[in-house]
């Protein structure tokens, strides 16, 4: 997949081809390469031999602000940290997700165990990650497969985006391990409470925690534990807890 803007292309991506649209717009969100969906003036999913261009067309704000950020670039980015050339700009300061979302430790457990079902492609392949947003008053309101993991909560932001749904009033749910990336995209996204059902890297809690995210990971059907900011969850009875060094301060770990 050719991500092309103003038919310059910014980046190569390697992606299941499904839900395309929602994939270039969510991806533009998380890069920063536009502010809203609606700076993206037009869309054009473009099919060739080798792959598939998605060619979008800024609006004049959105066009000038890209340009003026092509020229201080100094290389190309890519997926992940790909191409990044400086430690800055790999872990560039996010924004805080201020949110008074509560969620219970069923609602968790719930929303976990709704992704699977709705995985219709990974039921056909065996192969694909998924990314689902998750409310109480509607349960999993979206869900998005691809390949990758990042691709895939991409493809579930420019989903939300495209239909008018804020992810500051549920919770955002994966099948993968949680890297730094996620963690960015989803503080992008507003999302207060991220959950996977493998671990996070150590580099991911510690951005959760700095973004102001609820980080839960190693989900199971009856278990799960939260790595950074337990306030948001509510339970009945109190948590198994142990602490652990991280970067030189004690954070406590709850284990349900």
């Amino acid at each position: 997949m050719a991500l092309v803007y103003d038919g310059s292309t910014h980046a190569v991506m390697m992606a299941t081809p499904q839900d395309l649209e929602d994939f270039a717009i969510g991806f533009s969100l998380s890069e920063g390469q536009v502010e809203s969906a609606s700076e993206i003036a037009e869309l054009d999913v473009v099919e060739q031999d080798l792959g598939i261009e998605l060619r979008m067309w800024m609006t004049p704000r959105a066009g000038q602000r890209l340009v003026a950020r092509r020229r201080a670039t100094l290389g190309p980015t890519g997926c992940g940290l790909c191409g990044v050339e400086s430690l800055e700009k790999a872990m560039p300061p996010l924004k805080v997700v201020a949110s008074a979302l509560k969620v219970s430790a069923v609602e968790v457990e719930a929303a976990v165990a709704s992704l699977a079902p709705a995985q219709i492609l990974n039921a056909e392949s065996r192969a694909l990650h998924a990314a689902g947003f998750w409310t109480l008053a509607q349960g999993l309101v979206m869900v998005r497969e691809d390949v990758g993991r990042h691709n895939a909560l991409d493809k579930l932001s420019g989903g939300l985006a495209r239909a008018g749904v804020s992810a500051a009033g549920g919770i955002l749910v994966m099948t993968s391990r949680v890297s730094i990336e996620l963690v960015q995209k989803a503080a992008v996204m507003g999302a207060p409470v991220l959950v996977a059902v493998s671990a996070p890297t150590s580099l991911a809690v510690r951005m959760a925690d700095e973004a102001g995210i609820t980080l839960v990971g190693i989900a199971r059907d009856d278990s799960f534990e939260i790595f950074t900011h337990p306030e948001r969850i509510v339970v009945d009875d109190a948590p198994r807890a142990r602490s652990f060094n991280f970067c030189g301060k004690v954070t406590t770990h709850a284990v349900f």
